[in-house]
């Protein structure tokens, strides 16, 4: 083989990596979105900007502490399997915590140990249009000043991974809120 010839295959092969890799890692996040178990997490507001990612809502969750009934020592930053229930009022919350990766079931999550027996939730920003941002910014953290509205994020999981669906008041998705309050606003 002439060089031009290795030289060509070797470009197509750089190039199918590249197209590979991003394309894997939607394939997996899609099927983790079919197929993937789906939670409800209770919220708590805040709310920065990354010049670099744009804009989004970054959720803090209410139950991100468990009981460690082993009374093994956890480190921050070790990795762990969380395992989960539902209240009584259908949101996620943490069952039990383990160091080992479970054979029997798809429904859990890998994450990271915080301090003081919490874990990491990794699906902690929301992304939202920028058009669209502000409004849904102001709307989540009014809903988490009113005890009245239910806040809460829509996560699936599957085989350790977790993506986050959407984030719900009351129910409704906070993008058909903000697409109704810029139609309201429009029409005055």
């Amino acid at each position: 083989m002439n060089k031009k010839k290795i030289l060509l295959l070797l470009f197509i092969l750089v190039a199918l990596a590249q197209l590979f890799v991003p394309a894997k890692m939607i394939l997996d996040r899609e099927d983790v979105l079919a197929t993937g178990k789906e939670y409800k997490f209770n919220v708590e507001p805040v709310d920065p900007s990354d010049p670099f990612r744009g804009k989004y809502i970054t959720l803090r969750f209410k139950d991100t502490r468990f009981n460690n009934q082993t009374d093994q020592k956890w480190t921050r930053g070790e990795t762990a399997f969380v395992f989960f229930k539902l209240d009584a009022n259908g949101f996620a919350i943490i069952d039990s915590v383990s160091r080992e990766k479970p054979l029997n079931t798809t429904d859990y999550l890998k994450t990271k140990i915080r301090y003081n027996n919490k874990v990491k939730f990794l699906f902690d920003r929301f992304y939202m249009e920028e058009s669209k941002a502000y409004k849904a910014e102001m709307l989540y953290k009014e809903s988490r000043r009113d005890t009245s509205k239910v806040t809460y994020a829509l996560v699936n999981i599957k085989n350790g991974k977790a993506v986050l669906k959407n984030v719900l008041i009351n129910g409704v998705s906070i993008k058909e809120l903000v697409e109704k309050q810029q139609e309201i606003e429009f029409q005055k």
